[in-house]
């Protein structure tokens, strides 16, 4: 037993050892194979040789390749005759010299008295590696296969469709003999998938038919097209077998394609009616709660999202600004790494703060004078809307200015063929946590107990003590904060302008209305049911502007019906 052990352990140790040395001898195979290419004089006999290299993956491939069609490869003569492939790497120095290592094993040529060598590409004894047209085209085919064996599998299933795409009967056994090494499940279907579309080019009938009971069982949406090619020259033949088999793959990929379509609309209704949420959730509060009509809303949103702008330039280079003929330059930290894909992280919490900040002033400064008093306060906020469009091109320019994206909110998952943006399922969780938020708020402390207060019955809460002023501030400050947010996600889809929020102000407010005014539960149900009834029009109809404008359509009609909206607020006042 304890001798077992021993060997168990042993076998443990010498595993890494054992990995290294497979992987050098699998390297030096491959180098003495360029270097036979090299030195042969015979122009097929060197494509022969670059040829066997297909399948085989290792980046000392991709280095040499490159390095010979960059003219970077010669032959070293000795003055005993000894021919030897070296690679010119390195940086060159004053005289154009470069560093000289062997082809064959990548150490450094060496002197008569062992000392490295640095040679010109002008050297005596230097002749340079040539390549014909013919020679890079094998090369090119050689280094599209190697991604076959990359360690990558994002490359590696990549390069398996693209040879699958191509149909080249040619590379069939090399698919069959990658489909037995493959141990990964997503990139063993590509190889399945891509040798049943190589099949397809087949010459037997019984192949071909083989071939499209596998897509049928893939049914993958690429394969479409080449599942029509293949029908149409079976009809064409008139190989009943191969139509029969043909029309019911391509049922079947249709089949998925509904299904496809129909969960991917429902998804980006859902991110969509999360956008309208957490836009016109901060309007929910000060249109529905405190019955202010602020057409500067849209610019609360451009400040969140400014305020982003602002802070992914800090954790760069900088960013320098002249509003109103003044040169600001405002320093940057250069981050790197995870600090600087971390600049979102901050910006959240500045961009609620910025916009909170700028919603006191505006309600401090103008709307305190207006409550009650509608139609005033709606032209004076719009009036501060065209100001703060204003303000925002003289500080930052006409032109819309570019927010990038971190990593982690960049790229795609893919189920089934249904693509899910990352940035589209970071809005929708976005969306819960500030409903949650908003709901904790305004029910579980006491500013939402003032704020309800307030809301149902503000002269009975004055003469209870409430110091309703302050309580307007801060509930503003609290709805133009959530359009804060709403901004710093918008700037992630999309560009950054002085005229970002005008694209939502209509919508907004259209939720807010048909939710209920002053319903936050209306407010969700309302964003999420007009965000699929505008994907699913779109979809149906293939018209973005037919389908808005039915949404549009939909929504007075149900407002003729229903105008109290969704969920109707109960209030203590007697006057509602």
């Amino acid at each position: 037993m304890k001798r077992c052990a021993v060997w168990c352990i042993l076998g443990i140790l010498a595993f890494p050892w054992a990995a290294h040395a497979a992987a050098d001898a699998e390297e030096k195979s491959l180098r003495e194979i360029i270097v036979q290419a090299i030195l042969a004089t015979n122009q097929a006999e060197k494509r022969k040789l670059i040829t066997s290299l297909e399948g085989r993956g290792d980046d000392v491939i991709v280095t040499l390749f490159d390095a010979w069609r960059a003219d970077e490869l010669f032959v070293h003569t000795s003055q005993d005759g000894e021919k030897t492939p070296i690679q010119l790497a390195g940086a060159p120095d004053a005289s154009g010299a470069r560093e000289a290592l062997r082809v064959l094993d990548g150490s450094p040529l060496s002197d008569a008295a062992s000392q490295p060598m640095r040679l010109a590409p002008t050297s005596p004894g230097l002749a340079p590696v040539t390549h014909t047209t013919a020679l890079r085209r094998t090369m090119k085919g050689v280094l599209d296969l190697i991604e076959l064996a990359s360690p990558d599998l994002a490359r590696r299933v990549r390069a398996i469709q693209m040879v699958g795409f191509a149909q080249d009967a040619t590379k069939l056994p090399l698919l069959e003999a990658r489909q037995e090494a493959e141990k990964d499940a997503t990139a063993h279907a590509a190889l399945r998938e891509a040798l049943a579309l190589v099949r397809l080019k087949s010459q037997s009938e019984d192949a071909r038919v083989d071939a499209l009971v596998q897509l049928k069982e893939i049914h993958s949406l690429a394969s479409a097209d080449f599942i029509k090619n293949a029908l149409r020259e079976a009809e064409e033949k008139g190989e009943t077998r191969v139509v029969t088999a043909a029309s019911a793959a391509l049922a079947a990929v249709e089949s998925h394609r509904s299904t496809v379509n129909f969960f991917g609309t429902l998804f980006r209704g859902v991110s969509l009616g999360s956008i309208l949420l957490v836009v016109a959730l901060g309007l929910a509060i000060t249109f529905g709660l405190m019955r202010v009509i602020n057409m500067a809303h849209g610019e609360m949103i451009a400040v969140g999202a400014y305020t982003t702008y602002i802070v992914q330039n800090v954790f760069a280079g900088g960013l320098a600004l002249s509003p109103f003929g003044f040169s600001i330059a405002i320093p940057g930290i250069n981050a790197t790494g995870w600090l600087g894909e971390s600049y979102f992280i901050f910006a959240l919490p500045l961009s609620f703060l910025a916009a909170a900040l700028v919603g006191i002033a505006l309600e401090r400064g103008v709307i305190r004078f207006l409550y009650q008093r509608p139609l005033e306060s709606l032209l004076a906020t719009w009036g501060v809307s065209l100001v703060l469009q204003q303000l925002f091109r003289l500080i930052f320019g006409a032109n819309n200015v570019q927010v990038s994206s971190p990593a982690w909110l960049s790229g795609n998952w893919t189920f089934h063929d249904i693509i899910f943006g990352w940035n589209r399922i970071f809005v929708i969780g976005f969306a819960a946590l500030i409903v949650i938020g908003t709901w904790l708020i305004l029910t579980r402390t006491s500013l939402g107990l003032l704020i309800r207060a307030v809301m149902q019955n503000r002269p009975m809460a004055a003469c209870m003590g409430v110091r309703t002023e302050r309580v307007n501030m801060l509930t503003f400050g609290l709805g133009s904060g959530l359009a804060g947010l709403a901004g710093a996600f918008l700037s992630q889809i999309g560009n950054v302008g002085p005229s970002l929020g005008q694209s939502y102000i209509v919508d907004c407010f259209m939720t807010v209305v048909v939710g209920g005014i002053g319903s936050i539960a209306g407010t969700v149900v309302s964003a999420f049911g007009i965000g699929i009834t505008d994907q699913a029009l779109q979809q149906i109809l293939l018209n973005p502007v037919l389908g808005k404008i039915l949404v549009l359509v939909a929504i007075i009609l149900f407002l003729q019906w229903r105008p109290a909206g969704l969920f109707v607020t109960r209030s203590r006042n007697l006057d509602d």
